[in-house]
């Protein structure tokens, strides 16, 4: 059965977005970037929610358009090469999009899911694929780890605090334990944490 493996990142206090949703507190570390890119021929699908979907489609579907200096969304300084390599899979990738509302979507291959639907995503989980992946997308987030459907939890920590903002997985109605599976320290003290869902 393919894997669904949620990677965000987040401040030390455990919000995956300030309040207003914006990303710049978030540490650029070019090792991150590298870790990212070294993973992708692992997925072949993404699942997002609308908001982060919108903010993707934003930006990845142009990422071969611009420069090797151009910003990119965590670092103001530079499109990497490893942000391009990460364009690809995503650009190439099936998406999956939870939404009511989201009409006409323009970037290739999305699919979008009028509404979260737990058998669905077994049904999608049982068929032939490479692993999903889920970006950013708190609320999809926090309804997929109620029902059972993650199986790894990839955090990137960043040494931030924010004090307040969005947090990642909320309403969750019983305690889940998880099982470190990695744990490693970038150059700039942003930490991977890496867990399995506990048995």
């Amino acid at each position: 059965m393919r894997r669904i493996v949620m990677f965000n990142r987040v401040s030390a206090d455990g919000y995956f977005g300030a309040p207003d949703g914006n990303l710049d507190w978030v540490v650029p570390d070019p090792e991150v970037d590298k870790l990212g890119a070294s993973g992708t021929g692992n997925f072949d699908t993404v699942v997002l929610g609308r908001k982060t979907y919108e903010m993707f489609a934003s930006f990845w579907p142009h990422i071969d358009e611009k420069s090797d200096t151009a910003p990119n969304p965590h670092d103001k300084r530079s499109v990497s090469k490893e942000m391009k390599e990460m364009g690809k899979m995503l650009n190439a990738a099936t998406k999956l999009v939870f939404s009511s509302t989201l009409e006409n979507p323009t970037w290739q291959n999305t699919k979008v899911l009028p509404k979260f639907d737990a058998a669905e995503v077994r049904s999608i989980k049982s068929a032939p694929g490479k692993d999903m992946i889920i970006f950013g997308s708190g609320s999809i987030v926090s309804q997929l780890t109620e029902n059972g459907l993650i199986d790894e939890y990839d955090y990137i920590v960043s040494p931030v605090l924010l004090g307040k903002g969005k947090k990642l997985i909320d309403n969750v109605s019983k305690t889940m334990k998880l099982e470190l599976l990695e744990q490693k320290t970038f150059p700039t003290g942003t930490q991977l944490l890496r867990y399995g869902r506990g048995k």
